[in-house]
């Protein structure tokens, strides 16, 4: 077993149930993971297809897949191969349980068959989490297949739910620990979590669970920062495999449900909850605090060839001068919102369609110095960054690394070219599509693995913002992406550091359907539907302020009045009554 106490996990849920993404997430800090996908056949059927090319979106760059297709004795066998310092990851035993009864394996011993698998988790080197249907709660199936093969699942859920160390329950995204180690079984409760018996991500930080009573604390007035940044190896090598924090579990969950209990006239803070379990998980607090000064880094890169067709490089220059001097849109947002600008200058990539854009000394200082910036930016006291760029280009390059990275086509999602006037250059749009197709054909049979493609397509610019956003996430400082450049920087870096993305926000998606696609991959649900397009950075700017409201709310308002009555009273349970104000000098008893 590992030293974090777990090294075979079974993850049990209902159909949407959310497991999958609970299982992704228990080995999102490992350097690598073997996915090992379990489902034959569905070849015709557009719907499957699409739920299982939903499933290989979501998978980062760095991990591999095997299948294990028609064949049910191969499962056993690719755990029993396993090597020590592997990571597994089984999705999930509902389709393996279907090959297993499939006629063309009978006759077979379909008992032996799932025992043996047991034993080969018992026996596993390396770590594994499995995903697996739980099928027994709903009414018996009317015909006969469909019996059998409820019967055969629950027979292999008991199987290997005995011989996994570990046990969850998913409903509606919301895990419940089954079994909290392996000579005991029941519900994982505080104190469990408290003590650490309850299992963690791979790769994360021990992580202190906020109780429902700390929970119904509010928060004063404070000049402190809402945040302390974690030290950061300066000589950290930045490579693919790189083991990063993560946010806290519990505290996004908690604050969800601190917010049920609070004295709110109406019926909530709405879409805004988004923000605020996003703060509260990368606070480690059921009450975040909003953030405090900001920091925008606005990335001036040039891109050439068909790339900035349409773009006037004068126009680039003149908005980042406005930036360093307190002009123009950008720096007026900036000014209203508590944040500086860092106009970053980046040296020239080349064209796309032609050949590689930077040769791999000059991706690795561009991630090197997006690093060092994170890092600058969290001396300096400011506690969120902002990504947004001016350069030329950057739109074709962002479609071109978002097609390569998820397989969207170019044409659907590469912006219009908008010039001054308002008005739309059709022609450079074509142009930009030329480029991007040339590129993506140059590149057919070239690795895509994160640093290869900024050398093919991604250029400077767009290394030096994934630099900002692995060193960020390095510091546990939350991001607010904007824009393409900043949806692009976010998949690269997911495929550097898987954890990398839990740790940005989208406020607005804008009206660019490329920042939807990226961002769906990402996992990321744009808080606000305000459909603005100021220019990369902006548009974050002008959230900002109100998601700062909804999290400052969020954290200092006290519980109702009613479910601080003893319990019983006003048809309260004892847990609701168990949400009471603290003392106004600081935490002790909660009293009635």
């Amino acid at each position: 077993m590992s030293a974090d106490g777990w090294s075979s996990v079974l993850v049990l849920g209902g159909i949407r149930s959310g497991k999958s993404a609970f299982a992704e997430a228990l080995v999102a800090g490992a350097p690598s993971v073997r996915y090992v996908a379990t489902a034959a056949g569905g070849e015709d059927d557009p719907e499957w297809r699409g739920r299982i090319e939903a499933h290989q979106r979501r998978r980062p760059q760095s991990w591999t897949t095997e299948e294990t297709g028609a064949d049910p004795g191969r499962l056993a066998a690719v755990l029993a191969e396993a090597k020590p310092d592997e990571t597994l990851l089984v999705d999930d035993l509902g389709g393996w349980v279907a090959t297993l009864l499939d006629p063309a394996n009978q006759p077979n011993d379909d008992v032996a068959t799932v025992t043996a698998l047991a034993e080969a988790v018992r026996a596993c080197a390396a770590r594994v989490v499995l995903v697996s249907p739980e099928v027994g709660l709903s009414l018996v199936p009317a015909t006969p297949v469909g019996r059998a093969f409820a019967d055969a699942l629950g027979t292999a859920n008991q199987a290997l739910a005995a011989a996994c160390d570990r046990v969850a329950f998913v409903v509606a995204g919301r895990p419940t620990w089954l079994k909290a180690g392996a000579d005991e079984a029941g519900i994982v409760t505080d104190v469990e979590a408290e003590q650490g018996t309850a299992p963690q991500p791979v790769g994360a930080a021990p992580q202190a669970r906020v109780t429902a009573a700390a929970a119904a604390a509010p928060l004063t007035a404070s000049t402190e920062p809402s945040a302390a940044f974690a030290e950061v190896d300066p000589g950290t090598v930045i490579e693919a495999g790189m083991d990063l924090p993560l946010p806290d579990s519990d505290a996004g969950p908690d604050a969800r449900d601190r917010l049920e209990r609070v004295d709110l006239p109406g019926a909530g803070i709405g879409v805004l909850l988004e923000a605020v379990e996003f703060a509260a998980g990368t606070q480690g607090t059921a009450t975040p605090r909003p953030w405090g000064p900001v920091r925008v880094l606005l990335l001036d890169g040039r891109h050439a060839g068909g790339a900035a067709a349409g773009a006037d490089p004068a126009e680039s220059d003149r908005r980042a001068a406005e930036a360093e001097t307190g002009e123009g849109p950008l720096a007026r947002l900036a000014a209203t919102a508590d944040a500086d600008i860092t106009v970053v200058r980046v040296p020239a990539s080349g064209a796309m369609e032609d050949g590689p854009v930077l040769d791999e000394a000059a991706v690795d200082a561009g991630l090197r110095q997006g690093w060092e910036l994170a890092g600058a930016a969290a001396a300096d006291g400011r506690e969120a960054l902002v990504i947004g760029a001016c350069g030329t280009g950057t739109d074709a390059v962002a479609t071109a690394v978002i097609a390569a990275t998820t397989g969207a086509e170019p044409v659907a999602i590469l912006p219009r070219v908008l010039v001054p006037g308002a008005r739309y250059d059709d022609e450079a749009w074509m142009r930009r599509c030329a480029a991007v197709r040339d590129a993506m054909h140059r590149i057919r049979q070239e690795p895509r693995g994160a640093k290869d493609i900024l050398a093919q397509l991604g250029g400077a610019d767009l290394a030096v913002a994934t630099g900002a956003l692995l060193g960020a996430a390095a510091r546990r400082m939350p991001v607010l992406l904007d824009g393409p450049l900043g949806i692009a920087a976010g998949l690269v870096a997911r495929d550097l550091a898987s954890q990398s993305r839990h740790w940005c926000l989208l406020a607005d998606a804008g009206r660019h359907q490329l920042v939807r696609q990226g961002a769906d991959v990402l996992g990321l649900t744009p808080v606000l539907e305000l459909g603005l397009d100021l220019g990369e950075g902006a548009n974050a700017l002008v959230a900002l302020p109100l998601l700062r409201s909804a999290i400052a709310l969020a954290g200092a308002l006290p519980v109702h009045p009613v479910l601080l009555a003893a319990p019983g009273d006003a048809g309260l349970s004892d847990e609701d009554a168990s949400f009471a104000e603290p003392e106004p000098h600081g935490p002790g008893p909660a009293s009635a």
